[in-house]
């Protein structure tokens, strides 16, 4: 329970911080891009774990999640793009 609380905090400071160092205009809002630096904390830590890279209740590092998080952004740059 503590690593999914872990990975929500860090994954909201991540969302924040490739937000900042993504390029582009984008008009999400700060509840969007929480969601998104939670959402690659999540794929980040899972990721890990099935790599061997963290342990069974490890959550993802710092720069990992925030990795994650760009690539979400970039997805969702690419999804919107299209409609």
């Amino acid at each position: 329970m503590l690593s999914l609380i872990g990975t929500i905090i860090i994954g909201f400071i991540a969302g924040l911080i490739a937000r900042a160092l993504k390029p582009g205009d984008d008009s999400a809002g700060f509840i969007f891009t929480t969601v998104i630096g939670i959402a690659g904390a999540l794929i980040a830590s899972y990721l890990g774990r099935a790599l061997g890279w963290y342990g069974p209740n490890e959550a993802a590092g710092f720069i990992m999640s925030v990795v994650g998080a760009i690539v979400l952004l970039f997805v969702w740059g690419m999804i919107k793009r299209k409609s």
